[in-house]
């Protein structure tokens, strides 16, 4: 076992996960970078293979596993070395679709979720506005009932899979005379759907593989009982989600800068410089030795914030020390990797090239650096 913390039915998933990445995205990822989304059909695959519901109940075609088994998940897709790829699946498996699992009707569950852990049906989560990221409270979009409707007006901006997703789980502000956090909803929103559209697809220095929109929503009329969880209670939903999404985004920090590592190490042994490999170099292998270290307290601290959740326990000041130390990490092993990759390191065809630019958005995104870490500071 990788950790005291896992069973063998964790083992064999990271198996199984391994082989996946090993068999299907490492030889397919860059065209995946240039098309820029990854092909439905792999998603499909996935689906097929269970590793799209992983934690969602068994009666909707999932597994039912717990918290552990997404830190897997997380940790082995990131080891493709492709950030967009891994992107595109932990938005679906772990930050979108948990908010239909968790506050879905089961109407609404029985029409979703088997699409959604087969594969059929990408989703999107869209809280995220340009005036409103961690701050959820100071969003504008509002949802305004209207007889047997809600009717939708706003934008939502960086949203992962907004071009490409089926299903849409979006949040606003259905009593706008509530203050703060309060008076936010969550509804389902269908692609297609009239007045929803994407405002336009984003171009990022990292993530190519994954589609990144604004969406845009101009009387966008959905039925009343595409309201997901309690009207003016989305709030709370949200922060609860957000527990998943920070775990997973650090899982893909520690997967990464594991996988960079590796990389370095490989060059650096077989890469000679005066005469000898670098790695004879006395201060080249020390650095790489000290941010293996670092790495592996990351995993460590992965693994225990995943195991308190999977038992119910509360996490937050561990995710988001987690959050803040495995994103900053990650970008200080990917400035050392291309460093001592020298001039290829630099050159669009190393791998390591990719990365650096993949890693950025770690350390922002699902919560930046200084956020999770006012988040520690309050528990402190």
């Amino acid at each position: 076992m990788t950790s005291a913390h896992f069973t063998e039915e964790h083992d064999m998933l990271r198996t199984q996960v391994r082989r996946f990445v090993d068999e299907v995205v490492r030889p397919n990822g860059e065209a995946w970078e240039e098309t820029g989304q990854i092909p439905r059909a792999v998603l499909r695959r996935m689906g097929e293979l269970g590793f799209l519901g992983i934690r969602h109940p068994v009666e909707y075609g999932g597994s039912g596993a717990d918290t552990l088994s997404s830190a897997i998940l997380a940790e082995e897709l990131a080891h493709s070395s492709f950030g967009g790829f891994t992107a595109t699946v932990l938005v679906h498996t772990d930050m979108a679709s948990p908010h239909l699992a968790g506050s879905g009707t089961e109407e609404q569950k029985r029409r979703y979720l088997p699409g959604v852990v087969s594969g059929e049906i990408l989703t999107a989560v869209a809280v995220t506005e340009p005036d409103a990221g961690s701050d959820v409270a100071a969003m504008r979009t509002t949802a305004r009932r209207d007889g047997d409707h809600w009717v939708l007006n706003g934008s939502k901006m960086f949203i992962t899979n907004g071009v490409s997703a089926d299903v849409v789980f979006v949040a606003a502000k259905t009593d706008p005379s509530a203050k703060g956090s309060r008076g936010i909803s969550m509804f389902i929103v269908e692609r297609g759907t009239a007045g929803f559209s994407v405002g336009r697809k984003l171009k990022k220095q990292g993530w190519r593989s994954s589609d990144t929109a604004e969406l845009v929503f101009e009387d966008c009329q959905i039925a009343a009982a595409n309201l997901l969880g309690e009207q003016n209670r989305g709030f709370y939903s949200i922060m609860r989600n957000f527990q998943n999404e920070r775990l997973a985004l650090s899982g893909m920090a520690v997967g990464e800068a594991t996988e960079a590592l590796r990389l370095t190490v490989d060059y650096v042994k077989n890469r000679k410089a005066f005469g000898a490999p670098l790695w004879h170099k006395q201060a080249i292998r020390q650095r790489l030795a000290m941010l293996e270290a670092k790495v592996e307290a990351a995993r460590q601290l992965l693994y225990h914030a995943a195991w308190r959740m999977s038992r119910g326990m509360d996490a937050v000041r561990e995710v988001s020390m987690l959050k803040a130390y495995s994103g900053e990490l990650v970008n200080e092993v990917m400035y050392t990797c291309q460093q001592f990759h020298g001039g290829f390191g630099y050159i669009q065809e190393s791998t390591i090239e990719r990365m650096v630019r993949d890693a950025r958005v770690l350390s922002i995104g699902g919560g930046a650096t200084e956020v999770m870490l006012e988040e520690v500071a309050k528990r402190s």
